[in-house]
């Protein structure tokens, strides 16, 4: 963002928040709209498992520096979304064009906010799926996330992550009785009576409880990240962060 976007106006002794508008070539509701933190997350999450990191300088960058700003003033709160945001939500896309060249399109509510094209490797191929000793498995992420996010209590988008990577663990299309996912889902309607379970209490030991397991490859972390997205609900640390870090990691190290 320029500084003189950063500078908010103020109205009276009002300050304004930073909108869609201020910091994207947008239309409509969407450019009123105040850059709230749960959709910064989002849009941080889906660059992660579509890009591989967040991209300096990119939509999700801006963004979180909007939305820091707009929590810090009080303007806007952690779970706020706009209905626009919640009726087409974010989405980071990319297609091969017939020269070859990666497009990447990141839109929020329909309306694209960032486009880039990345030019093929020479000789490069498709990496191959992990599974030598050394890489991270969906099980060990998940642990990983009981030590970063432990303390948070678990709600539907972590339940719906946890579902997509005993799925993509077990190569089962069903929830197992007993199993990982069905303990998630079954936390999650306790929490609404009252409960605390946390996402500790799940994902403790987690490679056990799902009985089976694999290395986490960049389409495994596509299907679990876009599983918490879809509730438009991601956490720092969560989920969707250590199944991306994970994915990353694994195509890094062979």
């Amino acid at each position: 963002m320029s500084q003189e976007q950063q500078h908010r106006p103020q109205q009276g002794d009002q300050l304004e928040p930073i909108k869609y508008g201020d910091v994207f070539n947008v239309s409509g509701e969407l450019a009123s709209k105040p850059i709230a933190p749960r959709v910064a997350a989002t849009m941080q999450a889906a660059e992660n498992v579509v890009l591989g990191e967040t991209q300096k300088g990119g939509p999700a960058a801006v963004m979180q520096s909007a939305a820091t700003y707009n929590e810090r003033a009080g303007l806007v709160g952690q779970r706020d979304a706009t209905v626009a945001d919640r009726e087409e939500g974010v989405t980071v896309s990319e297609l091969i064009d017939l020269d070859g060249n990666k497009v990447i399109t990141e839109s929020v509510a329909g309306q694209v906010v960032g486009q880039y094209v990345e030019l093929p490797e020479p000789g490069a191929s498709p990496a191959a799926v992990v599974l030598e000793d050394d890489a991270i498995t969906i099980g060990e992420a998940l642990e990983a996330t009981a030590l970063s996010a432990g303390d948070k209590q678990i709600d539907q988008s972590d339940a719906a992550a946890i579902q997509a990577a005993e799925m993509r663990a077990t190569g089962s299309s069903e929830i197992s009785p007993g199993g990982l996912a069905a303990v998630a889902q079954y936390a999650v309607s306790a929490n609404a009576r009252e409960a605390e379970t946390k996402l500790a209490d799940v994902l403790e030991d987690a490679t056990q409880k799902m009985g089976a397991d694999k290395a986490v490859t960049r389409e495994d972390a596509k299907a679990i990240i876009g599983a918490e997205v879809r509730n438009m609900s991601t956490t720092p640390g969560g989920i969707a962060e250590s199944m991306a870090a994970a994915a990353r990691l694994n195509q890094n190290i062979y």
